[in-house]
């Protein structure tokens, strides 16, 4: 899936000496990340761009024309987190070090790998009448992303810590925008580039950007404010690719399948999720893709898969497969209703009671009923218990099949959008009574 990328052209150069730029963003992959690129046709002195590059870590990089200004010597690789960047430039200052600085969360840093300070007085790139571009190929979330033309801002404009230590965005930040300078939320559907569309400037300067791969649902629920789970790309199997913000698992192989775990792992509460077979695999077997959860401190199954290794992946777990079937503990046993591409499974899994449901297009398969508590009605297996143990959500993809997984923050097209009873997520089917999304507002309230 084609990242989505938001572009304008100014029609004339703003401050080229003096400027600030603050985005919030989480990772989905740790590929070369380009979050802002202003580029001439010609890619010579009218050339900025701020990412991550070197090896797919994420050493922030802020580039020019001839060669990097900047590099950290501090790698951000957590692709469970949202980073606050803001990248302060003034090349007017006396003192070399202060011409460009960069803040993570809050804190100026100040170790780099790479340090090649600009002459006082030079032009950027950046504020260039030349193509500007937002997310070329940032493979992840974005959120409010701020320009601020002329103007030399540390990060505490942008953000503040809140009553539970949380570095968060100032809804209103006291900006002075300049000729140049926008505002994104990212809150509109349209590609123009008008108030409407996806790359609206709400700073009031109409400085809107054109979007191109907008997707399905490009304004997701997924905030620095409230942190949705996806899977995680670090420790993700070769044979799956991840893509759509890690929440799109494909298989890659024939001969294995490949494992995909959550970014939240929860120990306690009841959890509901959705995942979509979109694309069935190509040929079936022993290995069919797999939906469901497993204790993470136990056996499981090697990064890379397998037969051999499926019964450690499912170990105290279970997971549920096209054929209807359902495997754990290394063993298969006749279960539910099969599903082919197209259907939806719900997942349950009530960490109080220690017991998974499974769903197929909203029935609950063997006459479970999540809701039924410690008599766990038609569950498809009854946990081990281990004090303190967290169970992980998880999917095994195979031979081109897909599965998109929606954990409240959907990659997918829904008909009919259901919240749990937090007003959090959005899911095609009705969230059981007394189950919640996966998401950091919800473990604050109910366990995890």
């Amino acid at each position: 899936m084609a990242q989505t990328v938001l572009t304008r052209t100014p029609s004339g150069a703003g401050n080229r000496k003096t400027w600030t730029l603050s985005t919030w963003l989480k990772r989905a992959g740790l590929g070369n990340n380009i979050i802002l690129e202003a580029n001439s046709s010609g890619g010579s002195s009218n050339t900025n761009y701020i990412g991550a590059n070197f090896g797919g870590g994420f050493q922030l990089v802020l580039g020019g024309w001839t060669s990097n200004f900047l590099a950290t010597s501090q790698f951000f690789t957590d692709p469970a987190a949202w980073y606050h960047i803001v990248i302060r430039v003034d090349t007017t200052q006396a003192t070399a070090d202060d011409r460009m600085r960069i803040y993570v969360n809050g804190a100026q840093v100040t170790s780099f790998s790479t340090r090649n300070n600009p002459g006082q007085n030079d032009d950027t790139g950046l504020n260039a009448a030349v193509a500007t571009t937002i997310g070329k190929t940032m493979d992840g979330y974005m959120a409010q992303t701020i320009l601020a033309d002329g103007q030399s801002y540390a990060a505490s404009t942008f953000g503040s810590t809140n009553a539970n230590g949380i570095w968060v965005p100032n809804t209103s930040p006291s900006v002075t925008y300049g000729t140049n300078g926008f505002k994104l939320d990212f809150a509109g559907t349209g590609a123009s580039a008008d108030a409407s569309g996806f790359g609206a400037d709400t700073s009031g300067n109409n400085n809107h950007f054109a979007s191109t791969n907008l997707g399905t649902n490009p304004s997701t629920t997924d905030t620095c404010q409230n942190n949705f789970a996806a899977y995680n790309s670090v420790a993700n199997s070769s044979m799956t690719t991840l893509s759509g913000g890690a929440l799109i698992a494909t298989g890659n192989t024939a001969s294995n399948n490949g494992n995909s775990d959550c970014t939240i792992a929860p120990a306690g509460g009841k959890w509901y999720w959705e995942v979509k077979y979109v694309t069935a695999a190509s040929s079936s077997g022993t290995n069919y893709p797999n939906i469901g959860a497993y204790a993470v401190d136990l056996s499981r199954q090697p990064k890379n898969g397998g037969t051999l290794s499926e019964s450690g992946y499912w170990d105290n777990g279970c997971s549920y497969k096209p054929d209807g079937s359902k495997f754990t503990n290394n063993s298969t046993a006749s279960y539910g209703t099969a599903w082919s591409a197209g259907d939806i499974i719900g997942v349950a899994l009530d960490l109080e009671n220690y017991a998974i449901y499974f769903s197929r297009n909203g029935t609950w398969q063997d006459s479970g009923d999540p809701t039924s508590g410690a008599s766990k009605t038609g569950s498809a297996t009854n946990f081990t218990t281990v004090d303190g143990e967290a169970f992980v959500p998880a999917v095994s993809s195979y031979n081109n099949s897909v599965l998109q997984t929606n954990f409240g923050n959907p990659p997918f097209a829904i008909s009919s959008s259901n919240a749990d009873a937090n007003g959090e997520g959005s899911f095609e089917y009705a969230v059981p009574s007394g189950y919640y999304a996966l998401c950091t507002n919800n473990l604050a309230l109910y366990g995890g």
